[in-house]
């Protein structure tokens, strides 16, 4: 597996424990200390989520800039259509 791909699996991860980590909260089920520290623990898991995804963007940013290295923001529907343009 490469590095990559683990970055990938550890997101995943992350993204699905904190969708669990609300699902115990929101049931209401949870004593008022484990509520505390699964609040705790879903905080750092929405800290590590917004990293990843910032650095996804900076890459997908320098994915594309010109020639001239300016960023060319496009729309997602536009890239798609530059990449049926391409086949």
């Amino acid at each position: 597996m490469t590095k990559k791909d683990q970055a990938d699996k550890k997101f995943e991860s992350a993204l699905e424990e904190l969708e669990s980590v609300v699902e115990q909260l929101e049931s209401g089920d949870l004593s008022l200390e484990d509520a505390l520290a699964a609040f705790e623990k879903g905080v750092g898991l929405v800290k590590y989520c917004n990293q990843k995804l910032s650095e996804v963007e900076k890459k997908v940013e320098l994915l594309l800039k010109d020639k001239e290295g300016r960023l060319q923001l496009k729309l997602l529907d536009s890239l798609a259509g530059d990449e049926e343009k391409d086949e």
